[in-house]
């Protein structure tokens, strides 16, 4: 299986538990990766045989940002469950949802959650 990377997608967002975290709002970053058989891509290089990174960010950009969770595990899930409903040809997901403005009071790069998703 043939797999397509996309590396700290940034994205403003109104996800936590605390009332500040959905009033204010602060940047995430998510790693997503899709698996798919890319082989008529790779030969036909075409980009009708495969799927577009650039639509899966719209995706992503579109689920992650149009509602707010307090959970960043069910706004992860719910980035998975979308990019797997809309892409047929993808089997596999595995993403990492990362919050570096989480509220914590500790020297900290991010906090983070990772799932991994098949059809």
């Amino acid at each position: 299986m043939d797999k397509i990377t996309i590396k700290n997608l940034k994205l403003f967002a109104y996800h936590g538990v605390n009332p500040e975290e959905k009033e204010n709002g602060q940047n995430f970053f998510i790693d997503l990766d899709y698996y798919l058989d890319m082989e008529n891509a790779c030969h036909s290089d075409n980009l009708d045989d495969t799927v577009s990174y650039a639509k899966v960010v719209k995706t992503v950009r579109r689920v992650f940002t149009a509602q707010s969770f307090d959970l960043i595990e069910k706004a992860a899930q719910t980035v998975a469950d979308a990019v797997l409903d809309e892409y047929g040809a993808i089997s596999r997901v595995d993403i990492t949802l990362k919050k570096p403005e989480a509220p914590v009071n500790a020297d900290f790069e991010y906090m983070a959650v990772s799932i991994s998703r098949t059809r």
